[in-house]
């Protein structure tokens, strides 16, 4: 079970950052893909602390991949919450 939710968790990773970088500027996407990536970080630590993987070879690319996926996170948030480029007083910004 816990090489399965590795791999599953491995391909949304793999997709979730190819379809990341070339949609930064679909804030829409940008915010479902960090919601689902939260519930991809909780999957991965509960499945990592919580399943027995004594002497797996996926332990640390397990843990690895659950830690960058936080940034990936981080990133979608700030894209999809970000604020237009459109100020207050309805100037644009460069």
């Amino acid at each position: 079970m816990f090489d399965v939710i590795f791999w599953i968790l491995a391909i949304w990773f793999v997709v979730n950052v190819v379809w990341m970088w070339f949609a930064l500027n679909n804030q829409i996407l940008q915010k479902t893909f960090a919601w689902i990536n939260v519930c991809a970080i909780v999957i991965g630590f509960w499945v990592y602390y919580g399943m027995t993987h004594d002497g797996n070879a996926l332990n640390g690319w397990f843990l690895t991949m659950n830690w960058v996926n936080i940034a990936i996170a981080a990133i979608q948030f700030y894209f999809g919450y970000r604020e237009n480029s459109v100020t207050h007083n309805g100037h644009t910004t460069a």
